[in-house]
């Protein structure tokens, strides 16, 4: 009774109009400017609320509130008020992670990303990995035939291309994947890959919307350098330009890429700064909340960004 009750209020503390966020004073501005994007309003430092019941109260860096404050916080909770840290409450009520709102200590706390918290919980996931390859290369097999002799028909060059990305712990890989792009593609230097971009061919343009030019990385999962669900590896040309736009960006390699993941899902394709901003944004999420009920919804999401023609 008291877990259902326990979820039951979460629930209500996640469709809140206003909540109370308690922070150092310095960071008020700053975080009035960020909840300002969102869909409810806010009250920040206000110490005069006698009353606690079905109050939301959120706090921001409490390691710098002063004793009294944080004893408010306290006695909030013990007054029937729900609290919890401000980034952990937004998590739950955006089903993304603020990035603006990290900062190093978010990052000290490893229990608190399910996926890094156990070897247990990395070995269930390989062991996931490897079925779901073997499984999948019998389907990938005849479709890989077939797009072969395709990519061979329509342009010269070779039929799999092999480019370096960075994965775990910032060790580097060759990803594998069918060509999609002309042979010459990078001839004048390294180029985010944009939606209609030029240099794509017919064929490539297929292969990118259905994922197809995917499948060879099914190699890669059982080389044990890629997963089947986390964040897209980047290249490390790109990721030194990102790092210095995006604080603490490169925390995505502390877990394997994936061939999908949660930011593809649910993000559409992007080619800015922006967009890298918003996709780091899941994929903190993802590696914070990965389970494999997760794992499932973003595979049966993918299969139907397939399906329906929602791709690149």
């Amino acid at each position: 009774m008291l877990i259902t009750n326990r979820f039951k209020s979460r629930r209500q503390a996640l469709t809140q109009k206003v909540i109370y966020v308690y922070c150092p004073i310095e960071l008020e501005i700053m975080i009035g400017q960020i909840i300002d994007d969102f869909s409810f309003d806010i009250i920040i430092n206000d110490f005069s609320i006698t009353d606690f019941s079905k109050k939301v109260i959120c706090h921001y860096q409490a390691s710098s509130l002063t004793k009294e404050q944080r004893n408010f916080l306290v006695v909030a909770t013990e007054l029937g008020a729900w609290v919890e840290p401000l980034v952990s409450y937004l998590d739950g009520r955006l089903g993304y992670t603020e990035v603006r709102l990290l900062h190093s200590s978010y990052f000290l706390h490893q229990k608190a990303f399910s996926i890094l918290s156990t070897k247990r919980t990395q070995l269930a996931k390989r062991v996931v990995d490897v079925v779901a390859a073997l499984l999948l290369s019998i389907v990938a097999l005849p479709i890989g035939l077939l797009t072969a002799i395709a990519i061979k028909l329509e342009s010269p060059g070779n039929v799999f291309y092999k480019q370096k990305r960075t994965g775990q712990y910032n060790i580097e890989f060759e990803v594998i994947k069918f060509r999609s792009m002309r042979n010459d593609a990078e001839s004048s230097g390294a180029k985010w890959a944009s939606k209609n971009d030029a240099r794509v061919t017919k064929v490539g343009q297929f292969i990118r919307k259905t994922r197809i030019d995917e499948l060879p990385q099914i190699l890669n999962i059982l080389k044990g350098e890629m997963s089947i669900v986390g964040p897209r590896p980047e290249r490390e040309f790109f990721i030194n330009t990102l790092e210095k736009e995006i604080p603490y960006y490169r925390f995505r390699h502390a877990v394997k890429p994936g061939v999908t993941g949660l930011a593809q899902v649910r993000y559409p394709y992007g080619d800015s700064i922006e967009d890298a901003v918003w996709k780091h944004k899941y994929d903190i999420f993802y590696i914070k909340h990965h389970s494999t009920r997760l794992d499932v919804k973003i595979l049966f999401r993918t299969i139907r960004v397939v399906l329906f023609g929602m791709g690149r």
